[in-house]
């Protein structure tokens, strides 16, 4: 039986972890959510009875979940009867793949497509609506049951987008093509239509646990509570999550109430939480705090809890001193407080703002590097088997890295298999040292990932034509990198088509962040450094959320802080004929006493 000290995990998180049957707990910011999901793993882990169990987590990321992985492999627990990964994962594995014969849009397969594919189709079926300036940026789209809702705030665009979805999935089905979206909707079509799935689901399945329960949407609850349901109480549930972090709510996320989770699961659940903020300073979570929309209990009690923070708000210099300014702050924190540059963040709400506030600091600051998911050169689409091999290919044997890329060796593996390779004899340490055994000289990324894979197949003995889906979710991978590569170019990065650009991307965090307020839930830093805080952005004015999801957002930005919080709503910001924006009022609404830095 798995077992811990004292030391390792305060009462809160003990009594959630060992409390019998399901349990919902509210976990607020640097909380150790985490360290509480691995360690009840573990634990479940080491009480299953059979070898045909497993212990499945859904996390909202695939790096949450290699993260908590590795924890759990840290902790010496055997993880051969753990399934952890995202619900469209899950969803895919569980349920479309084993049972899709039974859904005649997937009975003769499928491919998923991949994000460059998809905006490239939207693009052509927004070009009738130029007028009307729909993009694909306006047609995002979500299922809650059986019915699809535009994600578009917009309410003059909604019956052209909507027209552009329908003709999207018609598209889509008469192509045999999946997004992330599809698979949510037919594992449902499946499981509601077929009880029996659900019903050997749960007997396999004694423990679910949902990380981030915020984000979920309706139609995934429905899928997981139809497999506990079906089990009758055998099947228990560990869901985590911070209401107050629910910023994705035009996407169909919410956070449940925990009566309606009880409804839908058919489960007693117990309700828990976790207080105590081992994070930031008590500063920094006195000033969040301020945007505690469900009013949850946060207490500082970490290392940084005394530390003397810095908490600053600008709104009144100019769009055009702005870069200036943060570039100072970033010299300020690391050359005067001595951070670490990898332990800053630069957020703003879009991408758009970030790709010319990046370039721009690149050149005032020529000495520092800038990292983050926006800087990757190559498509991130971990469901297509050319992402899963540069993995491989771009990263270099070590000690530090080996039980990682044997489990990406793992799943290289088996997407050749399911492919219909014939590598029966082959285990993923001798795909590894295949792999570790690539020499080549090129300089140009794309090009020695082509070839990587190239000798690669050469020495597992495969003729890459004789599979033609691998062929068409490479030329989706090339065609989507060689369009991110030439973007960032565009915006004035340079070297980005170089194998050593490439390599970063699976390299630990050694430059300033750059990220969105969306793309960074879930990290930490010693400093966070926000900017474009303004009405219309914060919150979006398309929010349905309004002032409320405006709060979580001010929320999650000053939680993700440990050390200091400079905070910014820049003037003279164009708003088109709008004139220019102005700062959120939800800030302007906020007494603090701000520090001058």
């Amino acid at each position: 039986m798995f077992t811990w000290t004292k030391d390792e995990l305060n009462d809160e998180q003990s009594d959630a972890i060992e409390a019998p049957g399901s349990i919902f707990l509210v976990a607020c910011p640097g909380s150790g959510k985490t360290r509480a999901l691995t360690y009840k793993i573990a634990l479940e882990l080491s009480r299953l009875q059979s070898d045909r169990q497993f212990v499945v987590a859904i996390t909202y990321t695939h790096r949450a979940a290699n993260e908590i992985q590795e924890r759990i492999e840290d902790l010496g627990v055997d993880i051969s009867q753990l399934w952890i990964g995202t619900i469209h994962a899950f969803c895919l594995e569980w349920i479309i793949r084993p049972y899709g014969i039974y859904e005649p849009k997937l009975a003769h397969g499928f491919r998923i497509i991949d994000q460059h594919e998809r905006e490239t189709l939207l693009d052509t079926l927004c070009k009738p609506y130029a007028a009307q300036r729909i993009t694909h940026y306006d047609c995002d789209y979500y299922f809650a049951s059986n019915m699809y809702h535009p994600s578009c705030g917009d309410p003059a665009k909604h019956a052209h987008v909507k027209a552009i979805i329908r003709e999207y999935l018609r598209t889509l089905l008469s192509r045999r093509l999946l997004d992330f979206e599809l698979i949510l909707y037919f594992a449902w079509r499946l499981i509601s239509r077929h009880s029996v799935i659900a019903d050997l689901l749960a007997k396999i399945f004694p423990l679910l646990l949902v990380d981030e329960y915020q984000d979920t949407k309706q139609i995934q609850y429905e899928i997981l509570g139809a497999i506990l349901k079906a089990g009758g109480g055998a099947s228990r549930l560990f869901m985590v999550g911070d209401p107050n972090q629910a910023i994705y709510g035009s996407l169909g996320g919410y956070a449940i109430d925990v009566a309606d989770l009880r409804s839908i699961t058919g489960l007693a659940i117990s309700e828990r939480a976790l207080s105590k903020n081992y994070r930031s300073s008590e500063r920094i979570v006195a000033y969040y705090g301020h945007f505690n929309v469900h009013a949850t209990a946060i207490e500082a009690a970490g290392e940084q809890r005394t530390y003397a923070s810095l908490v600053s708000y600008n709104d009144a210099i100019a769009v055009d001193d702005l870069v200036d300014e943060v570039a100072r702050l970033i010299r300020y924190n690391v050359e005067t407080l001595g951070i670490p540059a990898n332990e800053i963040c630069v957020l703003a709400p879009q991408w758009l703002h970030l790709a010319t506030m990046t370039r721009r600091l690149a050149i005032r600051l020529p000495d520092y590097q800038f990292d983050g998911p926006g800087m990757v050169p190559f498509a991130r689409d971990p469901e297509n088997f050319w992402y899963k091999l540069s993995r491989l290919a771009l990263t270099e044997p070590a000690p530090a890295l080996f039980v990682r890329r044997l489990r990406w060796a793992n799943e290289v593996l088996a997407d050749l298999k399911e492919a219909g390779a014939a590598l029966a004899d082959w285990s993923p340490r001798t795909l590894l040292r295949e792999c570790n055994a690539i020499e080549l000289p090129e300089a140009d990324g794309l090009a020695y990932l082509e070839t990587f894979g190239i000798a690669l197949f050469d020495r597992l003995g495969i003729a890459l034509a004789s599979f033609p889906a691998l062929q068409v979710l490479r030329q989706a991978f090339v065609e989507s990198s060689q369009v991110r590569v030439a973007k960032l170019e565009a915006e004035g990065l340079h070297g980005v088509g170089d194998v050593s650009f490439f390599r970063r991307a699976f390299q630990p965090r050694s430059g300033v962040t750059v990220s969105t307020i969306h793309g960074v839930k879930g990290a930490e830093f010693d400093v966070v450094i926000a900017y474009a805080l303004l009405e219309g952005m914060v919150p979006h004015f398309s929010d349905p959320g309004g002032d409320d999801s405006g709060r979580k957002l001010l929320y999650v930005i000053g939680s993700r802080a440990r050390k200091n919080l400079h905070l910014f709503s820049e003037s003279g910001r164009n708003r088109g004929r709008r004139g220019h924006y102005l700062p959120t009022a939800i800030l302007g609404t906020c007494r603090f006493n701000y520090d001058a830095v």
